[in-house]
């Protein structure tokens, strides 16, 4: 069961899973409207079942003995998202009852976590989840907290012996890829740009209100999608799996970079501008964020990660430049 497995990493973990020839896969999700297009991030993948969220703990009860594993991908995942009620309800209190169900039930459980929990990396990114190293970190808003939140609670459970047979938290970086057509303004910066970059006209990135970085110089761990599904398809396969890990590519690169691998991607010439950070975000505004990823390392994970430069020439020449950007 992939929750959240219409969405835009979620529906890349479905398609890394099937892949592998060795599971059905069913799905929790909402498609929204047609015009959303949400539903094409499914439509290349022969899933088992479609199940609405209201339904999803009659039908895990309903198949208990079938199930190999949960990815708990399904989450409010708008950094700006104002309901704090609604991100809690969805990030944190659903993710407690899924846990509760895989232990009680002793199924696998992969859940998504997020870069965010690390607040403005004044604490480093380090990945260490003991329960000390977890609560200590500052998110920046509801989003981030809601899921440092569960994070200490998994590292909780877990040392009072209350975890899932195998249970690993996924700590995402900024990820990129096919299949994010349906997110509106939480697209990456790549696929937001490029209408202007095929259309060979200028692109504006934020400028650095930072004395430390110059415009355009703002840092981040990009990965792209492909990469982190594939990530998750080999945990689902591991077994005694327990801690809470970071998923990035290990190498911060700046928005310049990215801007301009795009440009380079589409044969075209960069064109960049700078504009201001908006007033309501600027406070919030990471500029440096860097996954430590020798925990993942350990575990026994060794395919390589793509560069930047690879992952957005994958992605502009495999989808957004086709008349068929979904995965």
């Amino acid at each position: 069961m992939v929750t959240g497995g219409a969405g835009f990493i979620g529906s890349n973990i479905v398609a890394a899973l099937l892949e592998r020839g060795e599971y059905d896969v069913a799905v929790c999700d909402r498609l929204g409207t047609a015009a959303s297009g949400k539903w094409r991030n499914l439509s290349k993948h022969p899933i088992a079942d479609f199940v609405a969220p209201e339904a999803l703990f009659s039908w895990l009860e309903a198949h208990a003995s079938e199930m190999a594993a949960i990815v708990h991908m399904a989450a409010i995942s708008s950094t700006t998202e104002p309901d704090a009620d609604l991100i809690m309800q969805t990030n944190f209190t659903l993710s407690r009852d899924l846990w509760a169900w895989a232990a009680a039930c002793g199924v696998k459980l992969v859940y998504a976590s997020s870069a965010a929990t690390y607040g403005d990396g004044a604490e480093g990114f380090e990945d260490a989840d003991d329960l000390q190293s977890l609560a200590r970190l500052r998110p920046l808003n509801p989003y981030g907290w809601s899921k440092a939140l569960f994070d200490v609670y998994a590292r909780r459970q877990a040392d009072a012996g209350k975890a899932p047979p195998s249970w690993a938290g996924l700590k995402f970086f900024n990820v990129y890829g096919p299949n994010e057509e349906h997110k509106g303004l939480m697209k990456s910066v790549i696929a937001q740009i490029w209408p202007q970059v095929k259309a060979g006209e200028r692109v504006d990135l934020f400028r650095s209100h930072n004395p430390d970085y110059a415009d355009g110089g703002q840092l981040r761990d990009f990965i792209y999608v492909e990469d982190a599904a594939a990530v998750v398809a080999w945990l689902v396969a591991q077994t005694e799996l327990g801690g809470v890990y970071n998923l990035g590519s290990g190498r911060a690169r700046s928005f310049k970079d990215l801007a301009s691998a795009v440009f380079a991607a589409a044969g075209q010439p960069a064109k960049i501008a700078y504009v201001d950070t908006p007033q309501a975000i600027r406070s919030q505004y990471q500029y440096f964020t860097q996954a430590r990823i020798e925990r993942l390392r350990a575990l026994g994970y060794s395919a390589p990660f793509l560069d930047l430069e690879a992952g957005v020439a994958d992605y502009v020449t495999k989808y957004l430049a086709t008349s068929d950007p979904y995965r």
